[in-house]
């Protein structure tokens, strides 16, 4: 896969312990030889769906310009969401194909608009198989958790 020279790679991971219970997500994005590592999470109730959707949203929303972005998830919840299913749900007044509210909405509504200012392109990457920005994406994630599990308010 050959990137565009300006193009930003990004990997994102997200989840909770419990699920649903505190959370966290973790990004690491990277342009050229600059390397952006980001996390944070909620102390709260939380389910691993709303912090792997938080992930990508803080990431994209930290690009300063629009770019072409690669951007890795470890979540077919996400990828078939943004890819296959979020222009139905719009279509449809943001409810699913089975009629139901669809969850999470506040978030894939500010998917939506942070992937409209660049031009994105989604990967899935199996978790926990060896890649190496995937794996630190997971460590961020844990990160984020605990650290807002200290301060007992959402960082990031």
């Amino acid at each position: 896969m050959t990137l565009p020279a300006d193009a930003v790679v990004i990997h994102t991971d997200g989840g909770c312990r419990p699920n649903p219970g505190p959370g966290g997500w973790g990004a690491v994005l990277r342009h050229g030889v600059h390397v952006r590592e980001m996390c944070g999470g909620e102390p709260g109730e939380t389910s691993n769906n709303r912090m792997e959707l938080m992930a990508p949203i803080m990431a994209l929303e930290a690009l300063t310009r629009p770019v072409v972005v690669h951007l890795h998830t470890d979540s077919t919840y996400v990828r078939n969401g943004i890819t296959k299913w979020v222009l139905g749900w719009e279509r449809n007044g943001w409810m699913t194909s089975a009629k139901q509210p669809v969850k999470n909405v506040d978030l894939w509504k500010r998917l939506r608009l942070a992937c409209a200012q660049h031009q994105v392109e989604w990967f899935w990457v199996k978790g926990h198989s060896g890649v190496a920005d995937n794996e630190l994406a997971d460590v961020l994630a844990t990160r984020g958790m605990h650290e807002a599990i200290e301060r007992g308010v959402p960082v990031g």
